[in-house]
């Protein structure tokens, strides 16, 4: 079956990220590499390499309105849910297993164009505190490709829906976050009560009600 995307594949690149956006040229671009050499997280951050990982970044103009594009991160996370059912998706761009980090949503904005990155832990033997392998053998070379471009065709699926039917009960269902006490910068903390239909998390404080819009929730332990 025909994609709709060009596929540009890697062994080693510095960033998907970067790559995406220095060869888009209006098609939808996906790409992908088992190895980075300066990816980066939210705010970043250097992502910590698993033995074998999917690292994939796909460049394109949703047709969304751009204030509903923050959306797009948690549709990615859905989109991950669909290539590995088991994960749950803490808001708003990780994706956990058992309680532990099994892989992360990025997504980054220029002008018209929008990549969103998956990264993923597919094999790690003996991970650090915390992270986890979504596969409990060595799923092989080339695996990275497939499982990104089952996640890149679930995404644009679910974006050529309108924004208001992104998957907010899905989202709801599979948020890892709800019913949680959280954190969060700067100095906020309380109780995830509530995703709403534009993706926002509401949170239950000391002083009331407040919702996030975007940044990073912290699980308290």
């Amino acid at each position: 079956m025909a994609t709709r995307y060009a596929l540009n594949v890697e062994h080693v690149v510095s960033s998907t990220q970067d790559v995406a956006f220095a060869r888009f040229t209006g098609t939808p671009l996906l790409v992908v590499s088992e190895r980075q050499t300066a990816g980066r997280g939210r705010d970043g951050r250097v992502w910590e390499q698993p033995r074998r990982g999917l690292f994939a970044s796909l460049a394109f103009k949703p047709w969304w309105p751009q204030v509903t594009w923050p959306r797009l991160t948690l549709v990615a996370g859905l989109a991950a849910r669909e290539v590995f059912p088991g994960v749950d998706l803490k808001w708003p761009n990780d994706l956990l297993l058992a309680g532990r980090k099994a892989g992360g949503i990025l997504t980054e904005v220029r002008g018209e164009v929008v990549v969103v990155g998956f990264g993923a832990n597919l094999w790690w033997p003996e991970p650090p505190d915390r992270a986890i392998g979504l596969m409990a053998t060595d799923p092989g070379q080339g695996s990275a490709v497939e499982l990104g471009k089952r996640w890149a065709d679930a995404l644009l699926k679910r974006a050529d829906r309108s924004p208001e039917s992104w998957g907010v009960e899905a989202y709801r269902q599979a948020c890892a976050t709800l019913g949680r006490r959280i954190t969060w910068t700067p100095g906020g903390s309380g109780l995830a009560v509530a995703v709403d239909e534009s993706g926002r998390l509401h949170v239950e404080t000391l002083r009331g009600r407040e919702i996030l819009v975007s940044g990073e929730a912290h699980l308290v332990r």
